[in-house]
């Protein structure tokens, strides 16, 4: 008994930082709070699209290996919430969960239907400096960002003092959005609906 109190005392702290700020609902909501409608439509990804999706990341699905867990397996599916106003498409976001030091950290991020960033959150972390990614200071820098921004700590993204693991996971993250979206719906000459 004394060695699980002593356990607890040392090893307790690590177990129980895991945050939650956003439920899905609330992250939709706030990422579109003009719309009228949100679908969800789930899209499943052939290899094709995962290997093309992977290069444009250098070869990653995850930024860094989950903790403890080997390499993180590629989605099958992803699913895509497309915001509507008045009958036409205003948006599109995506939740996207990147391992981190000490855990997930998972994101919604929100493109306009050209792929530009428009909006983002930080849904939930598990870092134990994660709380300053999800302040606006951090995560504007990502708004306007496309496919075409470096999206690296230090060229175009500064990171959070203490937390640079975390930080560069979040410009992974953005970016494998951005590149999940155009991807499934916005290769070739016709825009997939």
């Amino acid at each position: 008994m004394q060695r699980l109190i002593a356990w607890l005392v040392l090893f307790g702290p690590l177990l129980a930082f895991g945050t939650v700020l956003l439920t899905q609902e609330q992250a939709i909501k706030q990422m579109f709070p003009d719309a009228d409608e949100v679908k969800r439509v789930s899209q499943f990804l052939t290899a094709d699209q995962v290997a093309g999706v992977k290069q444009v990341l250098d070869g990653k699905w995850t930024l860094y290996p989950p903790t403890g867990k080997g390499v993180a397996a590629e989605h099958d599916s992803v699913t895509f919430f497309f915001a509507g106003k008045q009958g036409q498409q205003t948006g599109v976001a995506l939740i996207e969960s990147q391992p981190g030091k000490w855990g997930q950290t998972t994101y919604v991020i929100a493109l306009d239907p050209d792929g530009k960033v428009t909006n983002l959150a930080v849904m939930s972390y598990a870092e134990q400096h994660g709380r300053p990614i999800a302040t606006r200071r951090f995560l504007s820098q990502f708004i306007g960002k496309t496919s075409k921004s470096p999206l690296q700590i230090g060229k175009d993204v500064d990171a959070v003092s203490g937390a640079t693991i975390v930080s560069r996971a979040t410009a992974f993250a953005v970016k494998k959005v951005i590149v999940l979206y155009e991807t499934v719906y916005l290769t070739g000459t016709e825009r997939k609906e």
